[in-house]
């Protein structure tokens, strides 16, 4: 089962008649041979003077004021462009705000911020909603990879990151039970070591190896939990060349499927969850989410050979 060519066009519509302007560009990158400066232009417009996102870049919080979440959001759409250049100006502009100590106690990057509240927001994103595993490993993990990566090796930062990073792969290797999110974001900074070319640190070894034994325990393999906020194949296993993917292929495959035949009337995929407050400013953050949703399905597909 494959998506036909008028389904195609049809998503391509929806996108063009509702996405923002970062995320057309980051379509455009992906399905029409656009620029991937394109994308890093439009994000320069939520990079705020101190170097920090903000301004529901991450769609579910609509605080202008640079945040650390924000500013990963920021990095996880470099990321997915594979962007290196280390002396762009967007660049130097996070690592100059995550230099500067803003939302930084404890020796971890807040996940939530008091001015949060202040603006719209999903009910997670409210300075009393965070839990101790997301706010040891979200955005913290994230953003200690992308210090590794980016950052002068005899900089301060880089060496604040790579204690960072060692002080989160102690922990988890001590205690490796991690719900979806905060295990995403480990992923996230063991991808970026690899990148960095840092595999002879870190315990780089062993933590992959662990890593991949608690998302094979955290996927859902039941699809009919599917429909709701759940950890499908797709959350860790992007493609065949994953180490994860000859164990699950079946279920990878299932999952294709499950997306070819659960779009709605307007040939798009709904959201799984949603804010239970500020229902005029979700309705509009539901049509921004529905773009990355519709972008990550389609790189999913089209990974497997899908479209």
């Amino acid at each position: 089962m494959n998506l036909s060519k008028a389904d195609f066009e049809r998503i391509s519509k929806q996108v063009y008649r509702n996405a923002r302007p970062v995320d057309l560009a980051s379509w455009k990158y992906h399905f029409e041979k656009g620029s991937q400066m394109d994308i890093v232009e439009a994000l320069s417009s939520y990079q705020n003077e101190d170097g920090g996102f903000g301004h529901a870049l991450e769609a579910d919080s609509w605080n202008p004021n640079s945040t650390p979440i924000q500013t990963t959001t920021a990095i996880e759409k470099l990321t997915e462009i594979n962007f290196k250049n280390k002396q762009h100006p967007l660049v130097l502009g996070i690592l100059n705000y995550l230099d500067s100590g803003a939302e930084f106690v404890h020796r971890r990057w807040n996940h939530t911020v008091p001015s949060n509240n202040e603006y719209p927001h999903a009910p997670w994103w409210h300075t009393e909603s965070s839990s101790t595993s997301r706010s040891e490993y979200n955005p913290t993990a994230i953003i200690a990879g992308f210090i590794l990566e980016f950052a002068e090796r005899d900089s301060r930062l880089y060496e604040l990151g790579m204690s960072i990073a060692e002080e989160l792969v102690e922990l988890f290797l001590h205690n490796p039970e991690l719900e979806m999110h905060p295990l995403k974001c480990l992923v996230a900074m063991v991808n970026s070591i690899e990148k960095a070319n840092l595999q002879n640190h870190l315990l780089f070894t062993k933590v992959r190896e662990e890593v991949n034994q608690q998302i094979t325990q955290r996927i859902q393999r039941d699809s009919e939990e599917w429909h709701g906020y759940s950890c499908r194949p797709s959350t860790f296993i992007n493609s065949p060349d994953s180490s994860l993917y000859e164990e699950n292929k079946a279920l990878v495959s299932e999952e294709l499927d499950y997306l070819l035949t659960t779009r709605n009337a307007d040939g798009v995929w709904d959201l799984t969850w949603k804010w239970n407050d500020f229902d005029k400013e979700f309705a509009i953050s539901e049509h921004w989410w529905k773009t990355e949703i519709i972008i990550k399905n389609m790189l999913f597909l089209r990974a497997f050979d899908r479209l």
